[in-house]
């Protein structure tokens, strides 16, 4: 496990006088007063970098939020466990889907799709662009199978309170730098709202796990499994890898899971029933995901003291992006706050409702968001804040990938009504579901005047030039790490032909041009 020390940001100020004394008259005495003539002190404006620290003074950021974690390392026996496990179709209900498919440390750590196709491909081994779901799948409409985004599994331990668009699973005490492991129990689907789910693990991302699994569109399928609730999935799939037991759809017929669990909880004795529970696939898996810390980004170096870590452009943008409104800004940090860029919360912002929806709506085909956990009316239509670390990589963009340019995503924040208006639909693929798109999203647009009205803290209506929007656009640049656009790089997190395979159904994923990623 690597634990990141605190660190201190390192600010700096110059204050500067000069004063200029001449003493007039030739051969006066000692005890003469000479005259003193004081020339006017030069004002020297302050240089874009101090605006920028002007901007941030106060709010405590150091620019890396694993500071003052204890996060697993990749090289770590259970993360590497957790890696073989994230890329086998073994826990796929039909064999035909894994983690990886929507999560894919190349794409980003998600799938590179608006909205993602889970199981029935047409070619399974195929991520990214060029994926489609095929006709003879089960539910086939032409369309994404997935009804949200695939959100990135980059910096997964750094989330402490919810995860998920819509935080169906939630640390109950939510406690700083801790993932969800601070004693207070997680709440998940398998709980009633509020309570502690006994079954979830102890951090986030583990309890998150659980749940890919009993998804019959991202991993159960709508064949294996179709009549089990989620434990009876779990209890299948553990005997799977596990190599016991009478799992419906039979066990593996190449399994040697077992040696790798021993290695991945150091336990070179024990048996498949002791340790290939599902508890210890998903805490390995978990150790994978929160091994992906990228924070290496030009927005670190600068918080640190490196002046000149970011262009004169998103030195701009980060003055438009800390200060508010009144003060000449665009008050993103309002909801995109602290070294994280999120505040773990939810807000109306009327993203664009495309794709199948929830099945929700008098359509069947809308997403009522944090609504669906809450029932509260002021949460209908509200998503969870997005990270913004590495968010360049991460794209596509809302709840339902409708954006694929950070400029309209920020455009979006700057009027939700005017964006929409403006819409483009060919940005996204012409098979994505849309013809609900206007009337479902016009209901999330009233939602958020309601809730101006209402005087809920919303979205303020910010008026921007085009220079402007473009200095946000770079400041959001300024906060990826050049790793994870970097294939030898990110090579760490996928496996190559010299790891074990256990099963020899590991994803060996390609792009749409037949290229491995």
């Amino acid at each position: 496990m690597i634990t990141r020390p605190p660190t201190l940001s390192i600010f700096r100020a110059t204050v500067m006088s000069l004063l200029a004394v001449f003493i007039l008259g030739c051969g006066q005495s000692n005890d003469a007063k000479a005259p003193v003539i004081e020339e006017p002190v030069a004002v020297v404006p302050p240089s874009e970098a101090s605006k920028v620290r002007t901007a941030i003074e106060g709010l405590e950021l150091v620019g890396d939020p694993s500071v003052g974690r204890t996060l697993p390392d990749i090289s770590e026996s259970k993360a590497q466990l957790g890696m073989k496990l994230f890329f086998t179709k073994g826990l796929g209900g039909d064999f035909d889907s894994a983690c990886v498919t929507c999560h894919h440390p190349v794409l980003g750590g998600g799938d590179d799709l608006s909205l993602p196709i889970g199981v029935d491909a047409d070619t399974p081994d195929l991520l990214g662009p060029g994926r489609f779901h095929s006709a003879s799948g089960d539910h086939f409409d032409g369309g994404p199978t997935v009804p949200r985004n695939a959100p990135t599994t980059f910096n997964l331990a750094m989330w402490d309170k919810v995860l998920f668009h819509d935080g169906r699973v939630e640390s109950l005490g939510g406690t700083a730098e801790r993932s969800g492991d601070d004693g207070l129990g997680i709440r998940t689907p398998d709980s009633p709202f509020g309570q502690t789910d006994p079954s979830a693990s102890s951090t986030l991302a583990s309890a998150q796990a659980r749940f890919p699994v009993t998804s019959p569109e991202e991993m159960k399928s709508f064949g294996n499994f179709t009549e089990l609730n989620n434990t009876g999935v779990r209890k299948n799939l553990e005997q799977r890898i596990g190599n016991y037991g009478t799992p419906l759809g039979g066990l593996l017929p190449i399994n040697r899971w077992l040696v790798e669990f021993q290695k991945g909880f150091s336990d070179s004795e024990g048996s498949a029933e002791e340790l290939i529970t599902f508890s210890n696939i998903t805490e390995a898996i978990a150790d994978y995901e929160n091994s992906q810390v990228f924070v290496e980004t030009p927005w670190k170096a600068f918080v640190e003291g490196d002046d000149d870590a970011l262009t004169p452009e998103a030195k701009r943008g980060a003055q438009l992006f800390f200060n508010s409104v009144d003060n000449g800004g665009a008050n993103c940090a309002s909801c995109h706050s602290g070294d994280f860029f999120t505040d773990e919360k939810f807000h109306v912002i009327a993203m664009p409702q495309i794709g199948r929806g929830k099945g929700n709506g008098p359509l069947g085909s809308d997403d009522f968001g944090r609504f669906r956990e809450t029932g509260l009316g002021i949460d209908k239509y509200a998503f969870r804040t997005p990270s913004l670390l590495n968010t360049a990589a991460t794209g596509p963009w809302s709840h339902a990938g409708a954006y694929t340019s950070l400029i309209d995503v920020i455009k979006h924040h700057l009027n939700p009504e005017r964006a929409l208006d403006n819409y483009d639909f060919s940005q996204i693929s012409p098979n994505i579901q849309t013809v609900n798109m206007l009337q479902n999203t016009q209901h999330a647009l009233d939602q958020l005047a309601a809730n101006r009205t209402a005087e809920i803290f919303s979205l303020q209506d910010v008026l921007l030039t085009d220079t402007q929007i473009n200095d946000l656009a770079e400041f959001l640049q300024a906060l990826t790490d050049p790793c994870v656009e970097n294939r030898e790089c990110l090579s760490k997190w996928i496996p190559d032909a010299s790891d074990a395979n256990p099963d020899e159904l590991r994803i060996n994923a390609i792009d749409e041009n037949g290229k491995f990623l």
